[in-house]
Parts: structure tokens; C-alpha cells; sequence
């Protein structure tokens, strides 16, 4: 155990049984959080779940000497979402962060794509921060209601897929980019009860990006991609510190950019009246030529 900057206090981390979601409740437990470790425990495409990572996550954090317990619920079930986060207040009381994490993958190129390769991965990226994420805010609100000072915490889980796009992932970059659109949404809804909500756009080695954008070799000193580098971020957004929210950040290695999103651009305007067919192209032109180039798509050539 490394501090106490969590004593007493208790903290749901979805997806945690591998890679980033296991950095985060680890990084969590050792600041003296109560972990509730959900996880499904299926394979990078979704599949074959088993309960044994979230159960070797908690094992860890026991023998280390913090606190957690496993949940094997699907994120993107309502009703299993409401019972994990009820899970954690019965179990210890109260809830005061909720870590948004859980996903799996679906990779194809979009014309290519099927039905269910493209529901499924929507389903538990984007349904599978709502859930959870709505009923912590029910929780957190209902306490506002009772006149109680309220202090909830939620991180959400985007990509630079959701960002800036990704060619081969057009379901996840999609999924992805709704979540970075409901950090905006729940923050402002929400900031009423007490609740603060801020997203992350990790840049790690996972098994989600192992074989996509990284080698699974792991190389010798320091790793720059190891998830355990962004968990310090998710530490202190989803901690009583954080004054922040509405807020993305990109994280990499020792680097953390505050992304700037989409706001108002070069305009043109004429007066009293509306735009003919035939003056949109030079002034689409003028637009494009005052404004910045966008991102490129991730994999584009």
C-alpha cells in the first residue's frame, strides 16, 4: 500500500480484469480505495467469459493488503449495471467513484462489417458506460435529494479512435467518439448532485492494442505503454482533488494533452436572406482555406 488518498472510500472499476481496468484498481486500492472489480472476463473480441481475471485482480489487491471484491456483471445490461452499483454500496456503504473501462473489439473494415459485429461492439463501449454510469448519477442524486452533500466521481473510457478516427475500426472509433460526446452531456446534467465527470483517451499496450498499434514484446526499462502510465490520471480525476469537469484528456507514457473537441469554426454569413445553391462551393472554399487542417484518421496513408 503506497497512501491513503482514498481511506475509506469506494470505487467501481469496469473492465478491470486485464490491462488498463487492472492498473486502475490497483493504482486505487493502493491509495486505500475499496475496489469493486468488474469484470466479464471475455477474450479481446468478446467472447468465452470466465470470472478468473476479476478474481486474480482481487487476489493481488488482497495480498498487498487493500480492499476488493468481484463483480461479474455485463455493463451493458441495465439492470446487472444497477445491481453493481448496488453491490458496492451494500457492500461497504457508500460509492464515491465510478472507473467507465469495460469494452472488447470487432475489427473490420466497415464495408466489410456485419450487423452483429457492429452492435455488439457499440453495445458495450457506449450502452456500457451509460448504464453504469446513470445509475451511479441515480445514487448520487437521490442522496442530493435527501439535503446529504454529495461528492460522486465518474471516468470515462474513450480512444484516439474516438478522437480522430481509425481505419479497420469503425464500430469501436464510433462507439468511442459517443462516449467522448456523454463525458460533455453527463457533466453538465449531472453537476447538479454533486457529480463531476471527465474522460480519457489512453494511448497504452493492451490486448486490444497488441497486434493493431503495438507489438506484444515488451521492451527492456521503462515501458512507455504501460497502462499502469495512465493510471495516476484516473487516480486523481476520480478522487475528492478533482475540481475539473466536461473534460478530455489524451494520455501516453509520461504525456497528458487537454484536448481542445469540437467547438464553433470560420463562418461566412450573408444578411437577410439564405445561401443559393450556387455561392456554397466558393464559400465552403473560403471556409476551408481560414481554417486548420484536421487530424489524420489513424491508419490513413
Amino acid at each position: 500500500m503506497s497512501g491513503n488518498y482514498f481511506e475509506n472510500q469506494v470505487v467501481i472499476v469496469t473492465g478491470a480484469g486485464r490491462g488498463l481496468g487492472r492498473a486502475h484498481a490497483i493504482a486505487l486500492a493502493a491509495e486505500g480505495a475499496s475496489v469493486l472489480v468488474n469484470d466479464l472476463g471475455v477474450s479481446r473480441e468478446g467472447q468465452e467469459a470466465s470470472s478468473s481475471p476479476a478474481e486474480q485482480v482481487v487476489e493481488e489487491i488482497l495480498e498487498m493488503g487493500g480492499i476488493a471484491e468481484v463483480n461479474s456483471g455485463d455493463v451493458a445490461d441495465w439492470q446487472q449495471a444497477e445491481e453493481m452499483v448496488s453491490h458496492a454500496i451494500e457492500k461497504w456503504g457508500r460509492l464515491d467513484a465510478l472507473i467507465c473501462n469495460a469494452g472488447f473489439l470487432r475489427d473490420r473494415m466497415l464495408v466489410s462489417m456485419s450487423e452483429e459485429e457492429w452492435d455488439s461492439v457499440i453495445r458495450v463501449h457506449l450502452k456500457g458506460h451509460i448504464a453504469p454510469a446513470r445509475h451511479a448519477a441515480n445514487h448520487w442524486r437521490n442522496l442530493a435529494k435527501e439535503g446529504k452533500e454529495t461528492e460522486g466521481r465518474i471516468v470515462m473510457t474513450s480512444s484516439g479512435a474516438g478522437l480522430m478516427g481509425s481505419v479497420g475500426q469503425g464500430n469501436y472509433a464510433a462507439a468511442k467518439a459517443g462516449i467522448a460526446l456523454l463525458v460533455l452531456q453527463a457533466a453538465e446534467e449531472w453537476k447538479q448532485y454533486g457529480v463531476k465527470v471527465n474522460g480519457i483517451a489512453p494511448d497504452a499496450r493492451t490486448r486490444m492494442t497488441e497486434g493493431v498499434f503495438y507489438d506484444s514484446d515488451v521492451p527492456d526499462g521503462w515501458d512507455e505503454k504501460d497502462p499502469a502510465n495512465v493510471s495516476p490520471l484516473v487516480v486523481w480525476l476520480s478522487s475528492k482533488g478533482c475540481d475539473i469537469t466536461g473534460r478530455m484528456f489524451e494520455i501516453s507514457g509520461g504525456k497528458i494533452n487537454l484536448c481542445d473537441g469540437w467547438r464553433h469554426g470560420q463562418s461566412e454569413e450573408v444578411k437577410g436572406r439564405g445561401f443559393r445553391v450556387d455561392e456554397i462551393g466558393e464559400v465552403v472554399a473560403g471556409l476551408i482555406d481560414r481554417s486548420e487542417s484536421p487530424e489524420s484518421v489513424y491508419g490513413s496513408h
